[in-house]
């Protein structure tokens, strides 16, 4: 095959990108060249579940971005790394799988994309995953690349949380991956045999091995090359150098998969995109499209910290001889702290009385961070219980700074701007706070280390979230999905560009709103039903 000209170019090969790339490519008469801004997935960190702490801020392997301050972060920038490896995020994220609920997609389609129900999705979830946990439902799959399985390592005070959310009369859920979310349980992981699942292994591994593909790694999208107003291919650099620039062609489609934030900043440079921002920076307008970079969505969470005592916790386990004794475990393939995600058990639930379905998800586990942050472990024993708003109704923006590729986008989530945010997330903390004081948890609970028992009116509640509030990493919406005649969407239920021949985007970016989930499992069922669009030109 031509070494610059392939019938698809696939730019990103994270959650969505690499299965839409290795999809594709299972035609042999299709070639296939996917470029990927960052390494190989080549180190043990990214195959380690425990070694997310190592990755996840390395900017060898994500992209070290980070917002806008504001007043309701208290002034400070919050970090917003993306995975930047094959893999993307599956690569350096917490490891837990969860696909949503029911009625987010079924809002999808409802908002006029055809094809997007939760009926007409789940087919491509269940292609998607290999679980090995029971079915009862029938929903979940069997046989697919990435490897989900239940968690294999249980701890007294994880039990004892559990027990206490039934003691507020928060059920235990079996499968919230399942027809129902509500409840609590134990999250899913890709962890499989001690090792993290993410992407790349079970979907490029085979895919690198056709004579039909072409992985370029190190190799940054820079511009999309149009004739008229048909993307042909696109430019790219070699190994972040601002002058060794090559060109790869696409004879049948371009493929963007660069996620939230890389997505629309390669629109824009392109000139796709708010017109009066690519004009104020002297950027050529090919198509005027306000929704590219807007209505970008997250998930912003805080932790409530607590102080261990009558059980030995991960704080102590990751220390010293006990260290030692978890390495030998997972040497062993036995259940050890090095094989698990940060967050163990998850609770999903609502803010007040009276609301159809949960708008908060919580986690837990017999753990607890430097100033509630996943990063660095306290050193007391400590558990931790974070929450976040589901369905957040601020929004906000990707925006180029200059036609400098390689600057940073400027990136306001505007976190809590909306009043109804503010008032889930005091409800959701003062929920946290709760079931860190039932009755079956007392025998564990120390006292509150964060924020404190002295924090308890309103205002102190919600200053200790301006200060402490984190992303979940859940970026999406800044390319979203609609139809042709709403003003701010980018791309149609086919995924196409409006506008715009040979351009699809498939990534988190095309959520047209943010599931009540972490987003990873979402974007890759996006990468499965894209490539069966793409097969299928009339779709």
């Amino acid at each position: 095959m031509s070494d610059d000209t392939f019938d698809y170019v696939v730019v990103g090969a994270g959650a969505a990108g690499a299965i839409v790339a290795a999809r594709l490519s299972e035609d042999p008469g299709t070639t296939v060249c996917v470029l990927e801004s960052g390494p190989a997935d080549w180190h043990p960190y990214l195959h380690l579940p425990a070694g997310f702490i190592k990755v996840l801020f390395d900017p060898a392997f994500t992209w070290p971005f980070a917002s806008e301050p504001t007043p309701y972060t208290s002034g400070r920038a919050i970090p917003l790394p993306q995975g930047r490896t094959l893999g993307g995020s599956t690569s350096v994220n917490g490891l837990v799988y969860n696909r949503g609920h029911v009625a987010d997609f079924d809002g999808w389609a409802a908002l006029g994309n055809p094809g997007w129900s939760y009926a007409d999705v789940l087919p491509y979830f269940r292609r998607t995953e290999r679980w090995l946990g029971p079915d009862p439902e029938g929903v979940r799959g069997r046989n697919g690349p990435v490897t989900v399985t239940p968690i294999d390592w249980i701890h007294p005070i994880c039990e004892a949380f559990l027990n206490g959310a039934q003691e507020l009369g928060i059920p235990r859920n079996a499968d919230y991956n399942g027809r129902t979310q509500a409840g609590a349980g134990y999250f899913q992981r890709t962890i499989h045999r001690g090792w993290r699942v993410n992407t790349a292994r079970p979907y490029l591994g085979p895919a690198k091995r056709r004579s039909n593909v072409s992985i370029r790694t190190h190799a940054q999208a820079t511009k999309i090359v149009f004739e008229g107003k048909r993307a042909v291919g696109v430019e790219y650099a070699i190994g972040g150098s601002r002058t060794d620039r090559r060109t790869v062609r696409a004879r049948r489609e371009l493929v963007i998969a660069a996620g939230a934030i890389n997505t629309p900043k390669l629109l824009q440079l392109s000139g796709i995109g708010p017109a009066p921002l690519l004009q104020s920076l002297g950027i050529p307008v090919l198509r005027a499209a306000p929704g590219v970079g807007a209505n970008l969505t997250d998930h912003f969470s805080v932790r409530v910290v607590a102080r261990a005592r009558n059980a030995v916790t991960m704080n102590e386990l990751a220390r010293g001889p006990r260290l030692l004794g978890q390495i030998a475990r997972w040497l062993l393939k036995r259940p050890s702290i090095l094989a698990l995600s940060p967050s163990l058990v998850h609770f999903f639930w609502q803010s007040r009385a009276g609301l159809a379905r949960p708008d908060l998800q919580g986690v837990f586990s017999p753990a607890s961070y430097r100033e509630g942050y996943v990063g660095v472990l306290d050193v007391f024993p400590g558990m931790t219980c974070g929450v976040w708003q589901h369905r957040p109704n601020s929004t906000g923006v990707v925006e180029v700074r200059s036609k400098d590729p390689f600057e940073a986008p400027r990136i306001q989530p505007r976190y809590l701007e909306h009043p109804d945010d503010r008032q889930v997330l005091l409800d959701g903390v003062r929920l946290a706070r709760k079931l860190l004081r039932t009755q079956a948890l007392a025998k564990y609970v120390e006292d509150e280390a964060m924020p404190g028992v002295q924090v308890e009116r309103d205002d102190e509640v919600f200053d200790f979230i301006r200060r402490y509030g984190v992303s979940s990493y859940h970026l999406n919406g800044t390319a979203r999905m609609g139809p042709e005649g709403d003003p701010g969407a980018v791309v149609d239920a086919s995924l196409r560009v409006h506008g715009i021949e040979g351009l699809r985007v498939v990534d988190a970016s095309v959520m047209p709103r943010i599931t009540s989930a972490n987003t990873c499992a979402a974007a890759m069922m996006i990468g499965e039903k894209a490539a069966d669009l793409i097969r299928t030109p009339s779709q």
